[in-house]
């Protein structure tokens, strides 16, 4: 099952969300396990976005609490529209703050995991901050990319 590839902070959060994962996510890990490029092509609300994003997330959960890589920016994910960028940011905040209540119960420390969006109405003051500090993920428009 594809979900045993997942650390198990990232798999017991997901479990505890969906039970078991759509055609979309279990046709779509294998291959971007192995790092191949991928196209998840699915009905809306199929998952394809957490399909992208939760080998991503797990990824940072390894390295947040092996402690083995600075932060810093480690994902970027391409809005086609400028309207979509928060939405995505907010979906993003369920798993991110579920697993961290996890390891937290499990008394391990997972240092957060950030997230950012950056598009043409991102203010001056939030680009300095970005490139000062900038997130683990970031979520983009083309234009702003």
């Amino acid at each position: 099952m594809p979900l045993k590839s997942f650390h198990p902070l990232v798999r017991n959060w997901f479990r505890s969300e969906f039970g078991q994962p759509t055609p979309a996510q279990s046709e779509g890990w294998p291959a971007i396990q192995r790092n191949e490029n991928t196209l998840i092509l699915a009905p809306t609300g199929s998952g394809k976005t957490l399909s992208a994003f939760l080998w991503a997330i797990d990824s940072l959960v390894v390295d947040h609490l092996d402690k083995q890589t600075e932060h810093g920016l480690r994902v970027i994910y391409v809005s086609p529209l400028k309207a979509l960028p928060n939405d995505i940011e907010k979906n993003l905040q369920a798993p991110l703050e579920g697993i961290s209540r996890l390891a937290e119960a499990d008394g391990l420390h997972l240092s957060p995991i950030r997230t950012a969006v950056r598009t043409g109405d991102t203010p001056p003051s939030e680009l300095r901050a970005f490139s000062k500090s900038p997130p683990e993920i970031l979520i983009t428009t083309p234009e702003s990319l």
